[in-house]
């Protein structure tokens, strides 16, 4: 007798996903690409330039559904070498934890993040990779900054949607903050 979790898809149709994305939060992973020093210090952390649905260049995190059925570590990697390539090698550990959780509403102002599609909650993780890096799918470049070039207040401004707000959270982890 086949359960639940013989279900094989992984993606829904548009318009499922349109209805779906209207009535519950949708799970999602972000990852704040880095490259890491021998002793551990994060030397740059890599940021996409992507052009937007309204034809805008904006810097952009990695970031993802979490398919069903799907490991977020699995879903961590899968986005990973999506954005930056299959031989990006990134280093997610075997247990994952998130550096926070940043939660996305469609209407704007409820918190710094903003997604107009949907309701979504994004596990976000500070990533290291070990391998050569390029930009895949739909980004246009991939540039590797300096943690104090990515704590810039310009910068952050060209990143939508409280990807900017999630950098800096995320540098504040690293222990770069007040830029």
């Amino acid at each position: 007798m086949p359960t639940d979790l013989d279900r094989h898809e992984a993606w829904l149709s548009r318009e499922d996903l349109d209805n779906i994305r209207g009535r519950v939060p949708i799970l999602y992973v972000a990852a704040v690409p880095v490259r890491v020093a021998d002793n551990g210090s994060v030397t740059r952390v890599g940021l996409l330039l992507r052009a937007s649905d309204t034809g805008t260049m904006d810097r952009e995190l990695i970031a993802g559904r979490v398919n069903y059925h799907e490991q977020v570590r699995d879903a961590l990697v899968r986005h990973l070498e999506k954005d930056l390539g299959p031989m990006a090698l990134p280093s997610v550990p075997a247990s994952p934890v998130p550096f926070t959780v940043a939660e996305f509403f469609p209407t704007p102002g409820v918190t710094p993040f903003h997604d107009p599609r949907q309701h979504a909650v994004a596990l976000s993780y500070i990533v290291p990779v070990r391998g050569d890096c390029a930009p895949q799918q739909d980004a246009l470049d991939l540039a590797w900054l300096t943690p104090e070039e990515a704590g810039e207040t310009g910068l952050q401004a060209e990143m939508a949607g409280g990807h900017g707000a999630l950098l800096q959270q995320a540098l504040a982890h690293l222990g770069h903050s007040g830029f």
